[in-house]
């Protein structure tokens, strides 16, 4: 019988650090809907599933925050207007739940339940009326049953059947009373206190293996040396300041641990280094915190090993013992392609198929490969299942019993891996990477990005200048003791800031990478959390620290395009990097005044490979969710001449017209699909636009005849056309 092929689910669970450093509110709820949905839920469905045996990767400042909430005393906006008596409410408090509490996704969590989405068409939805003529409609109940609707939504679907209470609720579905709304609260507090000890049991019962990441999930490798990241960008702009603080990485990590065991009782063996980030020195000192393995990207794989992957990746699927000095560590690589396909694909498939599909690319990888011994599945462990039926429920117990019962496949943990299959392959040297192009663009680079780095530096400076207890404690990189008085006390909080603000999820939102409506509370925190550090020292407060870092452009151009690139034309996100380096406008603050549906849109990315224009129209909830019977979406394109596509959600293709003196003719054919997000191709012989050349473009919404918005409203969106020869500038990434 031949040697099993291991397959190993690693599920990455990590949120930003919300809480606000000085009056320990929370700034945004996620931690919180996501305990109650999917940290519970992935571990109960585990629990709940003969043969499963999977990671959980549970960075230590999500669980700090998960036990504040557990215990009883997070302060969050959400939960206080969530509990609070409609009748006390003013018209703040009103606008406040008009405005967040239908924040969930709409196919998934809001259209399944009538009374829910009989609440969102009277909150104008469908109506399009302004948010302020929307609360004559609210009267006690309905903001009653949208209170309890919005939380009950988030709660997961394994919890709902743990917790029967909970699925009366959503059979009941609307006039709650505020015993009701106490029950599903009430039930929330079991969910919370129950996480952890849920998962320490999995981890004791050898159906999960437990790991860690460095406390406030930081890029190691640039806390270590900023200049690590000119191996893979070599033409990339650092920051002024030369960054180079191994003792903080060491810091993070030690912490880390201590966290862990403090709250599990026992020592990880892994580790995911924040983002799958890694180097040399960064491993090697994970290493030496006692850690036994890490995992990282299969691209930084592919650069550290002269030949590549090789045929049909062959390299990937095999665990690997890194060496540095006498220090070893095991290693693992994703498989980005199964990866994705869970996180971005099968969420709109049906679940049987899906893990039909999933098992033969398994079974394929053990047939193709020779000596493959090891599939590592490693990705996001909580945001893709909003995406899916029932919160992923039905898709992973099937998933896990179809890998259980196949022979041939091995359901495993890195640390099983490692102790069964003694052939591992050896590094003594990484490509210093991460999972995103195997560098570190996203963190470090753009002037925003860089500038917060300089921010770090000076007032990590100023604090070792201003207090040798603080510079004791820093140059010790090590999780700081107890006692010592009110001075000790203060350096722990001083250093807790600077940990804190050198957490990746800040930079994620600066550059121009990612976009989020809610970038201007990430920018706020992290300049909230280095005030600290000055306040906290009685030092004065550099000025600069009061300006957000984040700039919003007027005209709403987030970043042009900076290299090719073919998307499928498919309505989904198929993978992260798909539309990675396409162009991107933020829709948000160039909507029509003309009504509500100004907030139907989002963002607009646009790219081109030698054949044709690529177009993506983002939606704030997803697109054939939010557009209702006889909408359009029409594009309109300025070259030389104008162009006009309709987009109707019925059909994938239409002419495309372009105006002369005679109207509107054919002059070629437009290609879409209109899902979660509306992709759209154009072939660039139709429009024929010049290298180096402009070309406008913006978008209208009809319903019927009417023109009901228009994205930008005053001018039409400015897109550069490179021409085919654009390169990737892989600094800007």
């Amino acid at each position: 019988m031949s040697d099993p092929l291991y397959i190993t689910f690693f599920w990455h669970m990590h949120q930003p650090y919300y809480k606000e450093p000085v009056k320990g509110e929370y700034a945004l709820p996620w931690t919180y809907l996501h305990a109650i949905k999917d940290y519970y839920d992935m571990a109960a469905i585990v629990d709940e599933s003969p043969g499963a045996r999977v990671m959980f990767n549970l960075v230590p400042s999500l669980l700090e925050q998960i036990r504040d909430y557990a215990e009883g005393t997070a302060v969050d906006p959400f939960l206080v207007r969530g509990r609070m008596n409609p009748a006390d409410m003013g018209e703040e408090d009103r606008l406040f739940v008009l405005e967040n509490f239908f924040s969930a996704n709409r196919q998934r969590m809001i259209e399944p339940h009538k009374r829910y989405l009989e609440l969102l068409y009277l909150a104008g939805d469908g109506s399009r009326k302004r948010l302020a003529e929307k609360l004559r409609y609210f009267g006690e109940q309905e903001l009653l049953d949208l209170q309890v609707w919005f939380f009950l939504a988030w709660t997961g679907e394994a919890a709902r059947r743990r917790y029967p209470e909970l699925l009366e609720l959503v059979k009941k579905g609307r006039n709650f009373t505020r015993q009701d709304k106490a029950l599903l609260f009430a039930r929330h507090a079991d969910i919370l206190n129950d996480i952890i000890p849920l998962y320490k049991r999995l981890h004791e019962e050898g159906k999960a293996e437990l790991t860690v990441s460095p406390y406030f999930h930081p890029i190691l490798p640039l806390l270590c040396d900023m200049k690590s990241a000119l191996v893979a960008m070599p033409r990339a702009n650092l920051p002024a300041a030369t960054f180079r603080h191994p003792e903080d990485a060491r810091s993070q990590v030690a912490q880390g641990v201590a966290y862990f065991k403090e709250v599990f009782g026992f020592q990880p063996s892994g580790m995911w280094p924040s983002e799958g980030s890694v180097s040399d020195e960064a491993l090697a000192i994970i290493a030496g915190c006692g850690l036994k393995w890490v995992a990282s990207d299969e691209e930084v794989l592919a650069r550290s090993l002269s030949g590549g992957l090789g045929t049909g990746k062959g390299a990937l699927y095999h665990p690997y013992t890194f060496r540095h000095g006498a220090r070893e560590l095991g290693m693992f690589f994703r498989d980005r392609t199964l990866s994705d396909l869970i996180g971005f694909t099968y969420s709109q498939w049906e679940s049987g198929r899906a893990v039909s599909d999933f098992v033969g690319k398994l079974k394929e990888i053990k047939g193709r490969v020779s000596g493959g011994r090891v599939v590592p599945v490693i990705l996001d462990g909580e945001n893709a299942w909003e995406y899916y039926s029932h919160n992923g429920y039905d898709f992973l117990r099937n998933l896990y019993a179809a890998i259980a019962g196949t022979p041939g496949l091995e359901p495993a943990t890195f640390s099983e891996v490692l102790a069964k299959v003694p052939e591992q392959r050896v590094l003594t040297h990484v490509h210093p990477g991460s999972w995103i192009n195997a560098n570190y663009g996203v963190w470090v680079g753009h002037p925003e990005e860089n500038l917060g780095w300089d921010y770090i530096e000076r007032a990590r400076e100023a604090a070792v200048n201003n207090s040798p207890v603080v510079a004791d404690l820093l140059a010790v990189g090590g999780a700081p003791g107890e006692g010592g008085g009110i001075e000790a006390e203060t350096a722990r909080l001083v250093c807790k800031s600077l940990y804190a603000a050198e957490g990746s999820d800040w930079f994620w939102w600066y550059g121009d990478d990612h976009f989020s409506p809610h970038s201007d509370r990430f920018d706020g925190l992290f300049r909230k959390y280095l005030i600290n550090v000055y306040r906290l020292l009685n030092l004065d407060i550099p000025r600069e620290l009061y300006e957000p870092i984040k700039k919003m452009s007027p005209a709403g151009l987030v970043r042009e395009p900076a290299a090719l690139i073919t998307p499928a034309i498919n309505g989904m996100v198929d993978d992260y990097f798909e539309w990675l380096a396409a162009g991107l406008y933020d829709l948000t603050k160039q909507s029509s005044s003309m009504h509500a549906s100004e907030s139907l849109l989002q963002s607009f990315f646009f790219g081109f490979d030698r054949k044709a224009l690529y177009l993506r129209i983002d939606g704030v909830k997803s697109l054939d969710d939010s557009l209702l019977p006889g909408d359009a979406l029409n594009l309109y394109l300025v070259v030389d001449k104008e162009y006009r596509l309709s987009i109707e959600s019925n059909s994938a293709e239409g002419p495309l017209l372009v105006k002369d003196e005679g109207g509107w003719r054919e002059t070629g054919k437009g290609h879409w699909k209109i899902a979660r997000v509306c992709e759209v191709s154009v072939p660039l012989e139709a429009i024929k636009p010049e290298p180096g050349g402009k070309l406008f473009a913006y978008i209208t919404l009809t319903h019927g005849k009417e023109e009901v918005g228009r994205w930008p409203t005053d001018a039409p969106m400015l897109l550069k056309y490179a021409g085919p020869e654009l390169e990737l500038e892989t600094w800007l990434i």
